[in-house]
């Protein structure tokens, strides 16, 4: 059965437009959720709306919106005056303009979502423009609206279809200086350099993401099994792992590549005197930090 959309309305580019619908590019549906429960009972937790000052249940045609200007004061907006500054949907994908792929920033995609035609009437036009952006590397940049919000959308050729991605407005992205300014800007020695390189082309290959595995969702299923069979769930026995030199490391993992496991290490430090941790386990480098001694 094919899903259901969730957004029917119209590719506009100039004066010319067709239909077009937008549909979940991904599903959350087979992943393991769990219910609260309590635990003297087995019942299931419900949540209630409440007083946060009487404890008493409020009806929910009671409830409106509040904007705390200060500790405790709330601005109060109702439903007709939200109404009045809603943007109303024009159930329309206006394309403002193409940019390059490339300046689309990471940080600012939000909801993946896929574009396939409505209706082979007025499909040709949505076809040029998907056959002309996947030609030219670019990206098609316009506007939609949601449940009364207006948000950026970049639409990217996607075999038949399109790839749409709600972005975020810049006042929602987090500069990076905030968090990474202090952080030096230091030279890689050329020897740590060529041995990381060396690492990453024994390893080069092609992205096939059937060949990773969600083992936290696997080992959520054998734990339910085994409970649901009354079996005894034992925390496994942490091994702990040793320090090693970076370049030993790295020499390691080239020799090693997967086949040796729990490796002896030893600590070391660099010119800096810093100690820099690399754990070596199964042939892989985990970075462990970078202290001053």
């Amino acid at each position: 059965m094919a899903p259901r959309a969730y957004w029917k309305g119209y590719l506009k580019l100039s004066l010319v437009s067709c239909p077009i619908a937008l549909y979940p590019a991904t599903s959350e549906r087979e992943k393991i959720s769990f219910n609260q429960l309590n635990k003297a009972t087995g019942h299931r937790i419900r949540y209630r709306k409440v007083d946060a000052e009487t404890g008493e249940d409020v009806p929910s045609d009671q409830i409106i919106k509040g904007y705390e200007v200060a500790k405790g004061e709330y601005v109060e907006v109702q439903p007709e005056e939200l109404e009045a500054v809603a943007i109303e949907s024009k159930r329309t994908i206006d394309i403002e303009e193409f940019v390059p792929k490339s300046q689309i920033d990471e940080c600012t995609s939000e909801i993946p979502i896929t574009l396939p035609l409505m209706a082979m009437l007025a499909s040709r036009l949505s076809r040029f423009i998907r056959e002309a952006i996947r030609k030219e590397g670019m990206v098609a940049v316009g506007k939609v609206v949601f449940a009364s919000r207006e948000h950026i959308i970049a639409l990217e050729a996607r075999d038949k279809s399109m790839l749409g991605v709600t972005l975020r407005y810049p006042y929602e992205v987090r500069k990076q200086a905030d968090y990474f300014d202090e952080i030096a800007d230091e030279k890689v020695p050329k020897d740590m350099l060529d041995l990381a390189i060396h690492i990453v082309n024994t390893k080069r290959g092609d992205f096939n993401p059937e060949h990773f595995e969600d083992e936290y969702e696997d080992a959520l299923k054998e734990l339910i099994e085994k409970k649901a069979k009354g079996e005894r769930i034992e925390a496994p026995t942490p091994t702990r792992s040793n320090v090693v030199n970076l370049m030993d490391a790295l020499r390691a993992s080239i020799k090693a590549e997967g086949k040796n496991e729990g490796r002896k290490a030893r600590a070391a430090s660099d010119k800096e005197g810093r100690s820099i941790e690399w754990q070596a386990k199964e042939g892989k480098l985990t970075w462990l930090g970078v202290s001053t001694q």
